[in-house]
């Protein structure tokens, strides 16, 4: 008998609590389903505005590249100058009477040591 009360008690106080703070209960569910859950949520409304304006930054690189090479295709199409240096410097074209040699930097064999000299 003495457990019935004490579930009878605890049934009455849960319900009590649900039918005093219904509302609140509701404005919670509320807050974290458009806080936090589904594509709608604020969470994902600031996820999209970052990567939105990571994507602004990349157009705008973009698009100064772009400025870049039509200039420099202008200038090529222009200018004859400009077209035989890039074909001498990038291409290795050459007029008729030289040579073109290329010179590397890299050193493929690495620096041996003298019987003199010690590392350390």
């Amino acid at each position: 008998m003495n457990t019935k009360k004490i579930l009878s008690k605890t049934k009455t106080a849960a319900l009590t609590f649900l039918r005093v703070n219904k509302y609140l209960i509701v404005l919670a569910a509320g807050v974290l389903i458009v806080g936090f859950l589904g594509q709608n949520s604020v969470m994902a409304h600031l996820r999209n505005k970052g990567r939105i304006s990571e994507l602004k930054k990349e157009i705008a690189e973009h698009k100064a590249l772009t400025k870049a090479n039509l200039e420099r295709t202008y200038q090529l199409q222009t200018d004859v100058d400009v077209m035989v240096r890039v074909a001498r410097e990038q291409h290795f074209f050459k007029m008729a009477d030289e040579d073109v040699f290329v010179l590397s930097d890299d050193d493929p064999r690495p620096q041996m040591l003298t019987g003199n000299e010690t590392v350390e």
